[in-house]
């Protein structure tokens, strides 16, 4: 989750390393810090809260090194505070980290024996110092790889040295690194979108790789210590652009863009003229495939969940959803003709890379559904399927969900009609219905003034309930994720058909209760739990494409969205809960783009 950069220069990298910084924000972090060297000595500044802090503390005593680290922290070992704040330093070195070292109090005992004081509660601490005792003994190179081998768990990092005052070391064991190649300087960072702005030639370090950067060359070396070459990828240009512009923030935009995201994406797959839909070098035949498992965490698990209602929909194929992290620890079964989809908007999400490399290990085919290409599940994944949103900044997600919805979507109808199981007609009429979606979006969009409205309803409420059957329990599901994520109120998300089995006890008189219930199926039968909870005094948000048929004055409000297939209803349902969330934590004047205790990207278990 943290942020790590760093900059080798013939210059002083203060300023580029503050910028960086703070494009590394939206990953989520509670302290910031900085360390340069100066006049041959490591000068270290860090404060709590954001980069603005630290980067009026550089204003009042600057900090003008050629070379440097910074690092922005989300709290693991230790609470938010100045001293557990990165970079960690001794005289000799200075540490940066991201990651858990799992060995971290064993190490500790054995260095405060030998006599080093730890300051901090970080389990990073430990690194310096036994990155500092070993250089005591050996060269640079085998300091470093004496040291990494002494650390359980997962680490990318980035080190600064008094005495190799004109390097920056990088390491990678679980967490992601990447180099940037500039002229005259090199780069350090823990996100390619930091380095952006300065280079678009980035390398990638595998698990076991360390760089040296100095301001004229990189070297790299393996996990067996020997030198090695990597591939330079150039960075592609985004179409999208990850200023706010006009807007308030991050996530207003984001949710304005989706009917963009949903053509440029339908674009990206459909071929209009052929009626097709083009998965190219698609290296899994879909014909062999006989269980389908799709994994994810937070709301790319929703979308996983809504993909098995398709492809059970569409195809005989058996499909298994799992959260990654449950994954990882299950005594599983790996065969051949299964297939394992894992998804993610960053493409870093620990757990859910975690799970992909096990499944490599056991020889499994893998696909990936990503919105960063260069990411690391993209890149150890057997098949990656964009999905094309552009950059994402709002720790909430809301395009990318769109995003990898429309994409697992695609590759239903795709794999149904490989696999003969849909008819041509069918077929062709499902490309025409999602071809029409972006304008379904943008119709939908233009219920926001309604939905500032509803959101004041959720002010005093101790929570909230979402409730829908079939394809729109998923949507319930994030609907609630969305709530608690951005306003901080507790908020579950159920099957409408479990209220009676426990969750009815919830329903007390004023309780907001959002029911999702589109013209489909289950429509009735939601209709008639709506009921119940409105006998039990539950204030209903009635949100369906359907609202004349259903009469009731006990509906405190309904909300109609444009009517379509039901495959793509879930997509139009999903904005009106991702407005409403945005409108009440906007109305309780919360952080909307970097919501508390929240990351981006999360890099650790």
């Amino acid at each position: 989750m943290c942020g790590i950069i760093g900059i080798v220069s013939n210059k002083s990298v203060t300023s580029n390393i503050i910028q960086s910084l703070k494009k590394l924000e939206y990953r989520g972090y509670d302290s910031a810090g900085i360390a340069t060297i100066v006049n041959g000595d490591i000068d270290e500044k860090k404060c709590t809260g954001r980069v603005d802090n630290l980067e009026k503390i550089l204003f009042k005593s600057p900090s003008n090194g050629p070379l440097g680290i910074g690092h922005v922290r989300w709290a693991t070992h230790g609470v938010p505070s100045q001293v557990n704040a990165h970079p960690h330093s001794s005289e000799e070195v200075s540490v940066v980290h991201n990651g858990i070292i799992e060995n971290s109090n064993e190490l500790k005992k054995d260095l405060e024996n030998k006599g080093y004081k730890f300051k901090s509660q970080t389990d990073t601490e430990v690194i310096t110092f036994t990155l500092t005792d070993l250089l005591r003994k050996y060269d640079l190179i085998d300091a470093i790889n004496k040291t990494l081998k002494k650390l359980n768990g997962s680490f990318a990092l980035g080190i600064i040295f008094k005495k190799y005052n004109n390097v920056i070391v990088g390491a990678r064991r679980g967490s992601p690194l990447a180099v940037g190649y500039g002229h005259e300087e090199n780069y350090l960072g823990s996100d390619s979108y930091a380095l952006k702005s300065m280079t678009n030639k980035i390398t990638y370090l595998d698990d076991g790789d360390i760089c040296i950067l100095s301001n004229s060359k990189i070297e790299f070396y393996n996990s067996k210590n020997k030198k090695i070459n990597k591939e330079i990828l150039t960075l592609s240009d985004d179409k999208h652009n990850a200023e706010k512009g006009d807007y308030k923030d991050f996530m207003s935009k984001e949710i304005n863009e989706q009917d963009m995201t949903a053509k440029t994406c339908i674009n990206e797959y459909v071929d209009h003229l052929r009626q097709d839909i083009n998965l190219y070098n698609f290296s899994i035949k879909p014909e062999e495939i006989e269980k389908i498992f799709l994994i994810g965490c937070g709301t790319a698990y929703h979308s996983c969940v809504i993909a098995k209602y398709w492809l059970e929909e569409l195809t005989s194929i058996s499909i298994e959803v799992d959260i990654a992290s449950e994954f990882r620890y299950r005594k599983l079964k790996f065969n051949k003709k299964s297939l394992y989809i894992f998804v993610s908007q960053s493409g870093e999400t620990a757990d859910t890379f975690a799970a992909l490399d096990l499944c490599k290990k056991n020889n499994a085919k893998t696909c990936s559904i990503v919105n960063m290409v260069e990411s690391s599940i993209a890149r150890a994944s057997d098949f990656v399927l964009p999905i094309h949103a552009g950059p994402e900044i709002g720790v909430a997600s809301t395009k990318a969900f769109i995003g990898q919805m429309l994409v697992l979507y695609i590759l239903a109808i795709k794999i149904s009609e490989v696999r003969k199981e849909i008819s041509k007609s069918d077929y062709s009429k499902k490309i025409t219905e999602l071809k029409k979606l972006p304008d379904l979006i943008s119709r939908t969009l233009k219920c926001q003034d309604k939905i500032q409205i509803i959101a004041k309803d959720f002010l005093e409420s101790k929570g909230a309930m979402f409730l829908g059957r079939g394809l729109s329990f998923p949507i319930a599901l994030e609907g609630a994720l969305k709530l608690k994520e951005l306003s901080y109120l507790h908020a579950e998300g159920y099957p409408a058909g479990e209220m009676k089995h426990g969750p009815l006890a919830l329903i007390e008189e004023g309780l907001p209760v959002v029911i999702l219930a589109p013209k489909d199926r289950y429509f009735e039968k939601t209709i008639s739990n709506m009921q119940e909870v409105i006998a039990r005094g539950g204030k209903v948000l009635l949100i369906s494409n359907e609202t004349n048929n259903v009469i009731s004055e006990n509906v405190r409000f309904t909300l109609e969205i444009p009517k379509t297939e039901d495959c793509l209803t879930p997509f139009l349902m999903t904005i009106p809960l991702q407005l409403l969330a945005y409108h009440v934590a906007s109305l309780k004047n919360y952080d909307i783009d970097k919501p508390r205790n929240l990351a981006k990207s999360v890099t650790v278990e």
